[in-house]
């Protein structure tokens, strides 16, 4: 198993969490960007940075990830992309998704495109991390890695 992050809009908090799981298990972490990105100096974390542009890291991680692998994203295409590949994708809140529902979160996501494409204001993004956030991230984390034992 590798763990793959789409870094760019990771928060450093949750990214912190990964690299303390990757060193704890030995177990491989790519932070993906298309800007450098920090990471600590280690064996088993590491970065790749690719080209700027529109959805880039998502379609390197795509390209990359294999069954049974662990991508964090909240971007929800990447997330069914994941999964129509036999991988897991968890969102940066601690939410696993599942066939069911990121076909659902697919289709509120272009629901509220077209929304925004007719001027419509239907709000802004996502709310901040909170401390139950966080928590519930690294607990759903640690159940996924303790499944690969």
């Amino acid at each position: 198993m590798k763990i793959y992050v789409d870094a760019d809009a990771c928060p450093n908090v949750i990214k912190e969490i990964l690299f303390r799981a990757a060193e704890r298990l030995q177990i491989q972490l790519i932070l993906v960007a298309n800007q450098p990105v920090k990471a600590p100096p280690s064996k088993v974390v590491r970065t790749q940075q690719v080209s700027s542009g529109f959805d880039e890291a998502d379609a390197w991680i795509e390209a990359q990830v294999q069954a049974g692998d662990l991508v964090i994203t909240a971007d929800i295409p990447l997330a069914s992309a994941v999964i129509d590949k036999g991988g897991q994708a968890l969102n940066p809140r601690g939410e696993l998704y599942t066939a069911d529902n990121v076909r659902q979160r697919l289709v509120m996501r272009d629901l509220m495109d077209q929304l925004r494409g007719t001027g419509m204001d239907v709000g802004g993004g996502p709310p901040p991390l909170t401390q139950q956030d966080r928590r519930a991230f690294a607990g759903e984390l640690d159940r996924l890695l303790a499944r690969q034992r």
